[in-house]
């Protein structure tokens, strides 16, 4: 499953952290991540990022 995000906005962590979630519980290997991260300051687009990489290495996340 390939989850492609949308515009950036003003909740972008929330909103792409939920989506990892829920692509991760969907059987998803990862999600596109690109003005979301991309278009902020370089320290919160890596703040994003890591946010995103936590919820795929996270145990406690799994299949639904």
């Amino acid at each position: 499953m390939i989850n492609s995000g949308g515009p950036s906005g003003q909740d972008d962590l929330h909103q792409a952290v939920r989506t990892a979630v829920i692509n991760r519980r969907a059987g998803g290997m990862g999600v596109i991540s690109g003005r979301r991260a991309f278009q902020k300051p370089m320290a919160d687009g890596i703040k994003l990022l890591n946010a995103i990489q936590d919820v795929y290495l996270s145990p406690d996340i799994t299949v639904a």
